[in-house]
């Protein structure tokens, strides 16, 4: 990687946030960053009434539908507020919005399986994971269940970023596969100031990366990816050769993880650097 990309990486293309965890999100022009990430990010989340784990399309047999819901903030969020309603759009284009008293009945008829819409408790929960049975992951054929960090829905870190050199080069890697955005559910999409196609964010690990003028993140590590991004949604098809690609290629990451050192407001169009 050459100085001025480590140094200089590029600029904000697009921002992402997801209300409801697993579920199809919303992009954004600008958002406030919190020491909980993007604000709004996965503040709610169905947890199944039967065993108490929260629902994730990262155990696809139990839940194989997620990706067919979409959903919205209702108005817009801030910091010091209580979390703004949620509007979920379901697969038969009816919406069901999170304040209706009728919301977990619709939802749980909709999934066939009894589930509650809820926010992130005190304490922590937990969800499961279906590993394939693919050369390179650290489980195959079988499903995990993991422990969410306390008080949120995210898997492991608060903000995920992604280059569009990583997607470049997974394309050259695989090119019948469709290496887009929305398979990998960033927060952060980076355009590299050079036209390089690698995996540059890897070399990012353990720096800090900054953001406009406001926002500081320390970069704590790679992101390890799972079947989600195999799974189909909207105009994708299902293909475990998305999983494989980085598996063979990348020690199965795509993108890295951060913590937020300093908050404020980001925007598409942020300058990027590594400070």
């Amino acid at each position: 990687m050459t100085n001025t990309m480590l140094m200089n990486p590029g600029s904000v293309v697009s921002l992402w946030r997801y209300p409801v965890k697993s579920m199809i999100g919303e992009e954004l022009n600008a958002t406030e960053i919190t020491q909980r990430g993007l604000l709004g990010d996965r503040a709610y989340a169905l947890v199944d009434s039967s065993d108490g784990k929260v629902a994730t399309a990262k155990n696809p047999r139990k839940w194989p539908h997620l990706f067919d819901f979409h959903a919205t903030f209702i108005e817009a969020a801030h910091a010091a507020a209580k979390v703004p309603p949620v509007r979920i759009a379901l697969p038969d284009g009816t919406t069901v919005t999170s304040d209706q008293g009728d919301v977990n009945q619709i939802l749980s008829k909709a999934l066939n399986r009894q589930v509650t819409l809820g926010e992130a408790q005190r304490g922590a929960v937990k969800a499961e994971e279906y590993w394939p049975d693919m050369e390179g992951l650290d489980h195959r054929e079988t499903v995990t269940e993991f422990t969410l960090p306390e008080e949120t829905f995210f898997d492991c870190a608060v903000v995920h970023l992604l280059t569009t050199a990583t997607l470049e080069r997974l394309r050259e890697l695989y090119p019948q596969g469709r290496f887009e955005v929305r398979r990998f559910r960033p927060n952060v999409v980076v355009e590299p100031a050079t036209g390089e196609k690698n995996f540059v964010e890897n070399d990012w690990v353990g720096r800090t990366l900054a953001i406009g003028d406001e926002v500081r993140l320390n970069i704590t590590g790679p992101c390890s990816r799972c079947v989600m991004t195999t799974l189909p949604q909207g105009d994708l098809p299902k293909d475990p050769g998305i999983l494989r690609t980085a598996a063979q290629h990348n020690k199965v990451n795509v993108g890295v993880y951060a913590a937020v050192l300093r908050g404020g407001t980001i925007r598409r169009g942020d300058l990027v650097r590594i400070e």
